[in-house]
């Protein structure tokens, strides 16, 4: 039986999500499979490339030598590399519309299979492994991270290869074309790898901080919406739209900085080419008498260094956008290099276990806590029973019942279910035998059935009908025009508090579970109600050991044994009549709550 979303009660744990996570290129490996996967379109993207750059190239060259035969009136030669060229112009643009479409047909292959196997990954974590990264950290990292990714494998299979085919290729025949010139070209090269070195190194901190800076905006945006009711309540909106604001306005610096490098890097760039150019026409103007041929050359050559100077553009920002996906990838590597902290026994059909629990001496401490939260904590309940936990806020009566469902290991003692260690128990055997219903109820946007039949996928109508009816969940479903296959919209805004409890529970007794977990799970029903629900409990698990957190001693008045939690330890433990007569912080809380009712009567 799988377990209703959990919302943690806990503050997150929030990880470095800097460049050192997975230590700079080594993130590649991450990607290297997922490459492999698509071969045969990466193979055609790089043929296309290298056919791009050869009609890149030649086509200087082919125009120097129409130049020549211009000057030689040789009108035969013009028509013949004319058509040359119309033919080299239609390769490139072939081969371009090839290349752009196996490279994304990579990219979007790479990044839908990583999407997956990160989400994938997510589902195997534990509970603690979960808050550890934090919610809104993880979206960021299956969306805006993977986007990092899907656009430097498009950009690869683009650039990448035509890069230093194209910066070499031009080179040579630049050389090639007008040997005395090879100073000027080493010369420009010389200024734009300089520059491109000093810029590149600083976008790549600033690329960094912009991922940070994206997750920061993304969590305060969410945690808004989330909480819209209590921003609302409360008249909050302009402290809200303050932090959204400045969270949005260090992004917003981190991203003018990088543009302004940008803004600098073109005019410095292009202005280094056009001098080169410039120098280039003045020393052949110079030497026009000895070369005459030059005069066709230069074109060529020209031609030669716009080429080399857009290869070094390309290949920086290349290097940029890489440090950017580089990050992203560490980030992605992280989850999915990452062990979950619980594992579990191999499936195990022949396992058959009872609602018997039992805790021995057991110690838990939160990561990240100093103090323990459950301290030699030992009782055992038998199966079809009802046990009752109550005490202060924080005492530790949530914790206790995620150690059952094993969300979480303790730090020391056992934790038995049917005399087991539910360290030995398999996940499934686990999971058929608990059902946690939590206080703030989780529901899934869909349908009402399809909430249901998360937990019993073959439920059918009379079973729905069954676990609604135990829940008090039936009255309104049935006033429902769809009934069981009426919308649940996102957050479940479309139910009040109270339905949303009880469809919970409906979800939780569903499948006849061995043991339910009720944390103050009845917290929103109002008294007639709640009394319905314990009564249907009560007669229809009667096999069931129900464990019932509550804050009301009065949704625990009949349960066979109460445990009464104080800062973590377990201070009483008996019958309500047993813990009234001898139990000094039961009878506290019994008699604070008598006080409040009578003050309300």
């Amino acid at each position: 039986m799988s377990y209703p979303f959990l919302i943690s009660k806990r503050k997150t744990a929030r990880l470095d999500t800097g460049t050192g996570e997975m230590g700079g290129l080594r993130n590649m490996k991450t990607l290297l499979p997922y490459i492999r996967r698509y071969q045969k379109d990466a193979w055609l993207a790089t043929l296309a490339v290298v056919a791009l750059v050869f009609a890149t190239l030649w086509q200087p060259r082919l125009l120097q030598t129409v130049m020549d035969a211009i000057l030689r009136n040789d009108k035969t030669t013009v028509w013949q590399e004319g058509i040359m060229l119309i033919a080299l112009a239609l390769l490139g643009i072939a081969a371009g519309i090839v290349n752009t479409v196996y490279s994304a047909r990579v990219a979007l292959g790479v990044a839908t299979d990583l999407r997956a196997d990160l989400y994938r990954k997510v589902q195997t974590f534990a509970y603690a492994d979960v808050e550890k990264f934090s919610a809104s950290n993880l979206v960021v990292r299956m969306t805006n991270d993977i986007n990092q990714v899907q656009q430097i494998v498009m950009a690869g299979f683009q650039q990448v290869s035509r890069i230093p085919l194209l910066f070499a290729g031009a080179f040579i025949l630049a050389m090639m074309t007008m040997p005395e010139q090879w100073w000027v070209l080493l010369m420009m090269m010389a200024i734009i790898v300089i520059v491109s070195l000093f810029s590149f190194q600083r976008m790549g901190k600033y690329f960094a901080q912009t991922q940070q800076d994206i997750e920061n905006v993304n969590t305060i945006a969410r945690e808004n919406l989330m909480g819209i009711r209590v921003v609302k309540s409360f008249v909050q909106e302009p402290n809200e739209i303050k932090k959204f604001s400045r969270a949005s306005d260090r992004l917003t610096d981190v991203t003018a900085k990088i543009g302004y490098l940008f803004a600098i890097l073109m005019p410095v760039f292009f202005l280094t080419a056009n001098l080169a150019i410039v120098l280039s026409v003045y020393l052949v103007g110079q030497s026009i008498t000895a070369h005459p041929a030059y005069l066709a050359a230069i074109v060529s050559f020209t031609s030669y260094l716009m080429q080399i100077l857009f290869a070094v553009i390309n290949g920086g920002f290349m290097m940029t956008f890489a440090s950017r996906a580089i990050i992203s990838l560490g980030r992605i590597g992280a989850v999915m290099n990452t062990t979950p902290s619980m594992t579990y026994v191999p499936a195990n059909d022949d396992i058959q276990v009872n609602g018997d629990i039992a805790f021995e001496h057991v110690t838990f401490t939160y990561p990240g806590d100093e103090k323990p939260t459950l301290q030699d904590v030992s009782f055992s309940i038998h199966s079809g029973d009802m046990l009752g936990i109550v005490g202060a806020t924080g005492s530790g009566k949530t914790t206790l019942a995620l150690l059952i469902a094993r969300l979480f290991d303790p730090d020391s003692g056992v934790v038995k279910i049917g005399g087991i260690d539910v360290r030995q128990l398999p996940e499934k055997t686990l999971r058929d035998t608990i059902a946690y219903v939590l206080q703030r109820s989780a529901l899934f946007s869909g349908t009402i059935a399809g909430n249901l039949k998360q937990v019993q996928p073959d439920a059918t109508l009379p079973q729905m009908k069954w676990a609604a009816n135990v829940a008090q969940a039936a009255e309104f479903i049935d006033r429902l025009p769809q009934t069981y296959n009426a919308p649940v919209e996102e957050r479940s805004s479309n139910f009040s508090g109270g339905q949303k409890q009880r469809l919970t529970i409906t979800r939780g007794v569903i499948a006849d579970p061995k043991i339910l977990i009720l944390d103050d799970a009845t917290s929103a029903l109002d008294a007639r109600s709640e009394k319905l629900v314990q009564e249907a409990l009560d007669r229809e698990l009667k096999k069931t050991t129900t464990i019932v957190i509550a804050e009301k001693i009065a949704s625990i008045l009949r349960a066979d044994k109460i445990l009464v939690l104080d800062h973590g330890r377990i201070v009483g433990s008996g019958t309500h009549h047993e813990l009234v007569r001898n139990n000094a912080v039961y009878q506290e809380i019994y008699q604070t709550q008598k006080a409040r009712e009578e003050g309300l009567a």
